[in-house]
């Protein structure tokens, strides 16, 4: 173990974590060398002699400290890359699982292999890590390429004590939406009826079914593959009672309940870009009172735009919605927000 010889405080036992937070409040305190302690004093190796410390049981020593090698805060400061890309390198990206999801501009591609072996080191519980592009397709898939890492796509996500077992590239999952996914399932009321018309993996669908107590969950959707991960998540989790999962087009899904003579407390519309072409569907299955948590991406300027689009809808089908609640939940792009909006509906009264 290489040591370096060097000043430092020596510090009772007792007053030691006062004075290790100090040090470091000051940046006074080396995070190269280890701090050695014995049966009676902490020693701790600093960059400077602090002036005001007085106190007779602080000493200033000269002592041997093992050398300690410096975590680094982002996987940014291990890469080498020219100057001027330095800026571009992203400053977040998502974990789902063992997997990380980045995205690259057009300037890194050419640097993408040492990206992903940078963040792979410096996360060390992650596995893989994937470059991807934008969602698209009616299905909500995207193209992915294992830039570091294991060659799997496939993961088990964590989130307020649930597991969902997804594949990133066949099926859409954001770990950005379980503080979302949260309040909406403690919003939801005992005895509801609940129906998820974009489930995905069905994380919506799960958690509310955990957390809170529904008559009946629906979590519809398209996708095959996330149909078949939804319901192997319900079974993993233990909502098989509370959750019934339907393999069908969100267009398709009026019909199929009505059937049923089914109307929901509470629907989901987590459908960014699309949800809005699907309102009317919704509107055709909520009860006489209802909420339904609508989610959309759009330029702050055209937000009143939608929801006016979205109150014409209504009054067509003799809906009110008597509440609206508008929440920007976070910057999908410059001047664009991923939003959130609650709505209250209510039905007109009959008119004899």
């Amino acid at each position: 173990m290489t040591k370096e010889k060097t000043t430092g405080l020596s510090v009772e036992l007792k007053q030691a974590e006062k004075i290790r937070k100090y040090l470091l409040e000051k940046n006074i305190l080396r995070n190269d060398l280890k701090i050695k302690r014995d049966n009676t004093f902490v020693y701790f190796p600093v960059k400077v002699i602090p002036k005001n410390i007085k106190n007779d049981t602080i000493k200033i020593i000269e002592k041997q400290f093992e050398k300690q090698k410096i975590k680094p805060k982002s996987y940014k400061e291990e890469i080498q890359l020219p100057k001027k890309l330095l800026q571009e390198l992203p400053t977040s990206y998502d974990t789902i699982g063992e997997i990380i999801l980045i995205k690259l501009s057009k300037n890194l591609q050419k640097y993408k292999k040492e990206i992903g072996k940078k963040l792979l080191s410096s996360n060390k519980n992650i596995k893989t890590v994937c470059l991807i592009e934008p969602i698209s397709g009616e299905l909500r898939t995207r193209k992915v390429e294992i830039i570091a890492g294991e060659k799997r796509t496939n993961t088990i996500h964590k989130e307020h004590g649930l597991k969902f077992y997804l594949d990133v590239e066949k099926t859409y999952f954001s770990p950005r939406l379980a503080t979302e996914r949260k309040r909406v399932a403690d919003l939801a009321k005992a005895d509801e009826i609940v129906v998820d018309m974009f489930s995905g993996v069905a994380p919506f669908s799960i958690m509310i079914a955990k957390y809170a107590n529904p008559k009946l969950i629906y979590a519809v959707d398209k996708n095959k593959e996330a149909v078949n991960f939804a319901r192997q998540n319900i079974k993993v989790n233990n909502v098989l009672d509370k959750v019934e999962v339907i393999h069908s087009d969100a267009n398709k899904i009026s019909t199929l309940l009505i059937d049923k003579d089914v109307k929901a407390d509470r629907v989901i519309m987590n459908l960014p870009f699309s949800a809005h072409l699907f309102f009317s569907d919704a509107l055709e299955i909520v009860a006489e009172h209802s909420v339904i948590h609508y989610y959309d991406i759009l330029e702050e300027e055209k937000i009143q735009k939608r929801i006016d689009y979205l109150k014409k809808i209504a009054n067509k089908k003799s809906i009110s919605l008597v509440n609206i609640e508008v929440r920007k939940i976070k910057t999908y792009a410059p001047r664009e927000f991923y939003i959130g909006v609650d709505i209250t509906t209510k039905k007109y009264a009959d008119v004899a």
